[in-house]
C-alpha cells in the first residue's frame, strides 16, 4: 500500500470530517471520519483490480452498487442544497428536508457512503477488504445516529415525527 498516499489522504478525511463538524458543533463528522476512511483504504487496496474480469457476477453487482451510490448521494445533495435552505455548509440546513429521496429515507448521504463501500469492497472481496466493509457499514450507522440526536436537538416534535414516516437506510424496510 502507498503509505504517502494513505497518510496524506488520511489528514483530509480527518480535516473535512472532524474540523468541519467540530467547527458548526454537529459532532456526526467524528464517527463519519471511519466511514471514509475505510472507503479511502479500500481504494488504495483495491484500485488495482478495479477492471478485473469485469462482467463477473460480483464486478456487476460492485458497479450496480457504485452507480446507485453515485445516484443516491447526487439526488440527496442537489435536494439539501435546493430546499434545506442551508446557512453555510450544505448539511448545516434551516429546514427539514422531507421530499424527494428524503420522503423515503432520513439518510441518503450515508447510504450512498454504504454503497460506495461495498462497491468499492466487492472489487477484491478478501478478508481485509471485508472487515473494512464491516467497519463502514458500523461507522454510517452510528454516524446516522448521532446526526439524529442533533437534528432532534434542532428540528425538535417535527424531526421526531419525521422519523416516524421514514426509515433509515432504505426505503420500507430499514
Amino acid at each position: 500500500m502507498n503509505y504517502i498516499a494513505l497518510i496524506s489522504g488520511t489528514v483530509i478525511i480527518v480535516l473535512f470530517s472532524w474540523f468541519l463538524s467540530l467547527r458548526f458543533k454537529r459532532y456526526h463528522g467524528i464517527a463519519r471520519f471511519f466511514a471514509f476512511e475505510s472507503v479511502f483504504i479500500l481504494v488504495l487496496l483495491n484500485y488495482k483490480v478495479w477492471f478485473t474480469n469485469p462482467f463477473s457476477p460480483v464486478q456487476l453487482v460492485s458497479w450496480i452498487l457504485l452507480i446507485l451510490s453515485a445516484y443516491v448521494v447526487i439526488t440527496g445533495y442537489m435536494l439539501l442544497k435546493r430546499k434545506g435552505k442551508p446557512d453555510s455548509n450544505f448539511e448545516n440546513t434551516s429546514l427539514l428536508v422531507k421530499s424527494g429521496i428524503y420522503g423515503y429515507i432520513r439518510h441518503p448521504l450515508y447510504l450512498s457512503i454504504f454503497l460506495l463501500g461495498t462497491g468499492i469492497m466487492l472489487k477484491n472481496p478478501e478478508k481485509v477488504q471485508l472487515v473494512l466493509g464491516i467497519v463502514n457499514l458500523i461507522a454510517v450507522y452510528i454516524t446516522a445516529r448521532i446526526e439524529e440526536n442533533e437534528m432532534i436537538a434542532k428540528f425538535g416534535d417535527q424531526y421526531r415525527i419525521y422519523m416516524k414516516d421514514t426509515k433509515m437506510f432504505i426505503p420500507f424496510i430499514v
